[in-house]
């Protein structure tokens, strides 16, 4: 965990450093945002893919934006996750993805194959636990020291991995503008470090994934807490010897106490759950995401037939195209 010295410093850096960039897309996180964002648009047979044209916008607007040296997407794999196998109730409350959505998904697959970008996807994992330990990964063999991996999702729990060499930025929308999240923004938003995120949730729980938490604390009081006492852990072996000892002037009493010592242990199934797992094991090599030459008329056709004539104009340029250039000027 960072303290506050190391915090301080890392926060008063220049953020946007002269690195490469790894960006990370997170495709299923991505792919729904979009579903919900565009309006509907289908193809010249009648197929809904709003979400295949919002999802290749933004990914394409990133590519321009940020020139990325190395590119990959995450997708959900469709089994159950090892989350639902430890606690059923996770992500329970969540509609079936809806049937005009589900061809799309398939759709989106075969655009990021044509663009020749690799993707990651592995049976009983969830897509924020590939990025976490791809991120880990970097870190681990010292790339992060030259590159910094850029998570792209619509999904505040990756704000967790933000570190030094880890940023995440959600794309916005008519209302909210594009935000890249470094460890101040992270601040900003959740009232605490990245580092504290996954505890913010075991604490006040999370309604979209269906993390209890612990009943009748809410953010700010978990926020409260967690300036207090930095972890979980620390804040239940202050509550454990408040009990014990009786103490009267405790920083933690009364009502919230109570609710502390009555959920401890739904607290930290609910860590256990909002907890990115960076340890999966995965066949991660950096230069087989190093962005590559495409067939750019491959995805001219695509395009084409599914009408997505405005995004044509936004393709980066092929080896093709780039040697004509080089050989005019």
């Amino acid at each position: 965990m960072l303290d506050t010295k190391e915090f301080e410093k890392l926060a008063a850096q220049e953020q946007f450093e002269e690195r490469d960039r790894f960006i990370i897309f997170d495709g299923h996180a991505l792919l729904y945002r979009a579903y919900h964002a565009f309006p509907e648009l289908t193809s010249p047979d009648g197929t809904l893919v709003n979400a295949v044209y919002g999802f290749s916008r933004i990914m394409l607007a990133v590519i321009r934006d940020f020139e990325p040296e190395y590119i990959a997407v995450a997708f959900d794999h469709k089994a159950k996750t090892k989350r639902a196998e430890k606690y059923e109730e996770y992500k329970a409350n969540r509609p079936e993805m809806p049937d005009d959505l589900k061809p799309q998904v398939e759709l989106v697959k075969k655009v990021v194959k044509a663009l020749n970008i690799p993707t990651f996807i592995q049976e009983g994992e969830e897509a924020d636990d590939l990025i976490g330990s791809i991120a880990k990964e970097m870190r681990k063999s010292g790339l992060s020291d030259n590159t910094l991996t850029t998570v792209v999702s619509g999904d505040k729990d990756l704000l967790q991995l933000v570190s030094e060499d880890v940023s995440v930025w959600i794309p916005g929308n008519k209302w909210v503008r594009d935000t890249e999240y470094f460890l101040p923004e992270v601040v900003k938003k959740m009232g605490v470090r990245p580092d504290q995120v996954v505890d913010l949730k075991a604490l006040m729980g999370d309604a979209s994934d269906n993390i209890p938490g612990v009943k009748g604390i809410g953010k700010v009081t978990a926020q409260k807490l967690l300036t207090e006492f930095g972890t979980l852990e620390k804040l239940y072996e202050a509550v454990d010897r408040i009990v014990e000892t009786k103490e009267k002037n405790a920083v933690v009493k009364g009502a919230v106490l109570k609710k502390l010592v009555a959920d401890r242990e739904m607290a930290f199934v609910s860590q256990e759950l909002a907890r990115i797992d960076r340890d999966v094991k995965i066949d991660f090599d950096l230069n087989k995401c190093r962005v590559r030459d495409y067939d750019k008329q491959d995805v001219i056709d695509l395009f084409e037939s599914l009408e997505f004539s405005s995004l044509i104009r936004m393709l980066p340029s092929d080896r093709f195209e780039e040697s004509l250039q080089e050989a005019l000027f």
